[in-house]
């Protein structure tokens, strides 16, 4: 994709905080429903988060775990290879990680990056990358006619808000970890980016399983999208669970309470704050 056609033309008009709050809710309450059918169906579900640095992947993967229980629902981001790793088949320390029945695995960057970083840092040789071309969709395709639901997402930002949101996290104390030479480096090398991207489109968007494009210039209207792409492309219905009451509280039997003082205590730090 060109450098014009992934930068903002205009500022873009965010959906309002409080239209967005409530339609998250709402679908964050399918998604726990979406989690119970999957659980109880035996079904296994693999999303694919991936995109530019700063692109938004993060924050939606926090909001479609949010209400989750990590039992079913687990997030993947893994780490640089070790020597070892580098040394197996490429797509292996990934299958470690697939689901099981009654599970849901979102991936924080995938198998993808060797067509993304490693493809422009030059990490990889022409060769592995090529192989991983056309590895790729076999892989995906043995995936999908196991059975397994793999949705691909590529999340879409301009150069610059991309920019933008750079300098707000080196401005930002609390955010700065999120920040790496290598995702400054991003900066330089845009139209790399942007060819590698293509590229990989062209060999790996197939019918088994299609790249889905979020734009998410608004990180709001990317998150509800996203999600609500998601719920729509999975079958699930509402599980019927058994009604649930709290027993009566039994009379006690004698026990006492250890005293407070033979424990040692967390000091009462916002008994400080409220002076």
């Amino acid at each position: 994709m060109s450098r014009d056609k992934e930068k903002s033309p205009q500022k873009v008009k965010r959906v309002p905080k409080k239209l967005y709050e409530r339609e998250l809710i709402r679908l964050q309450a399918e998604l726990v429903k979406l989690q119970e059918w999957v659980r109880v169906e035996g079904a296994r579900v693999v999303v694919v988060f991936e995109g530019r640095d700063a692109a938004g992947k993060g924050s939606t993967i926090k909001r479609v775990t949010e209400f989750l229980n990590p039992r079913v629902a687990r997030i993947v981001a893994l780490p640089a290879p070790t020597e070892r790793q580098r040394t197996q088949w490429y797509f292996q320390r990934y299958i470690e990680h697939l689901p099981a029945a009654g599970e849901i695995v979102l991936f924080d960057r995938s198998w993808y990056n060797r067509a993304g970083v490693e493809r422009v840092m030059n990490f990889c040789t022409n060769q592995e990358y090529s192989r991983f071309l056309h590895q790729s969709p076999i892989f995906e395709r043995l995936l999908v006619e196991d059975g397994v639901l793999l949705r691909k997402y590529w999340f879409s930002v301009s150069d610059n808000e991309q920019e933008n949101r750079f300098r707000k996290r080196l401005e930002d104390p609390m955010r700065r970890w999120k920040l790496s030479p290598m995702d400054l480096e991003s900066i330089a090398r845009w139209e790399d980016y942007s060819r590698a991207k293509d590229e990989m489109f062209v060999h790996t968007d197939i019918p088994e399983a299609p790249w889905y494009v979020v734009e998410s210039e608004d990180k709001r209207a990317a998150r509800i999208n996203m999600i609500a792409h998601l719920l729509a492309t999975v079958p699930y219905y509402e599980v019927q669970r058994p009604p649930l009451a709290l027993p009566p509280r039994p009379p006690s039997k004698g026990y006492e309470r250890t005293p407070r003082e033979m424990q040692t205590q967390v000091p009462d730090h916002a008994a400080r704050l409220s002076g």
